[in-house]
């Protein structure tokens, strides 16, 4: 059996991984005991896969170590934190900034601007200084997390597209394309929409 890429900083990477969700989970609990709403809905957290880091690797002509893995790659790490409505994605980009062990290195906000297909999220790479060596030696030491920020319909989106992105022998994958970027843009009206009927509520 092939040894993990992330060597022997598997077991760190995935209690940071735990850490992060843990305290996520406190901050959701506590929005919601403040205002009566969830900051979020929910989190899904992994590790990227050994097959998935290495061809990523490979693709980006890097060394297939697990420096590479952890240093010159950023998303061996990641956390998808899905909200129910816009204003509650940078809410929560506003919470993961306050927080004392993280540092923003980069952000991209396709919310605002979407990509070129549709596609909308908010991503962050954060640096999180951590009770953990890290591969350069350090103690405390810093790991990479990629966090990506959607509502429920962006989300839903996202998945859907993906599972079409990677059919094979596909026709009329022009049209395909323009109409997925049309459900794109009226789930974003939606949205829109939404936001504007809870502040009125509110």
């Amino acid at each position: 059996m092939e040894e993990s890429i992330y060597g022997t900083y598997k077991e760190s990477m995935e209690k940071i991984m735990q850490t992060l969700v843990e305290e996520l989970e406190k901050k959701n609990n506590l929005i919601f005991q403040e205002t009566g709403e969830k900051g979020y809905e929910h989190i899904t957290a992994r590790l990227k896969s050994d097959q998935s880091m290495r061809k990523k690797l490979l693709a980006r002509k890097l060394p297939i170590d697990t420096y590479h893995a952890l240093r010159s790659l950023r998303d061996s790490i990641g956390l998808r934190i899905i909200c129910s409505f816009r204003d509650d994605v940078y809410k929560m980009v506003d919470e993961l900034k306050q927080m004392p062990e993280v540092e923003v290195i980069e952000e991209k906000d396709y919310i605002k601007k979407a990509k070129e297909n549709g596609y909308r999220s908010y991503h962050m790479i954060l640096e999180m200084t951590v009770p953990y060596e890290d591969v350069d030696g350090n103690l405390p030491g810093k790991y990479y997390v990629e966090i990506q920020l959607r509502t429920i319909a962006m989300d839903t989106w996202a998945e859907l597209e993906h599972k079409i992105r990677y059919k094979k022998d596909v026709a009329n994958r022009e049209v395909i394309a323009s109409e997925l970027k049309r459900c794109a843009d009226e789930l974003a009206s939606c949205d829109l929409s939404m936001q504007t009927i809870r502040d009125l509520i509110r």
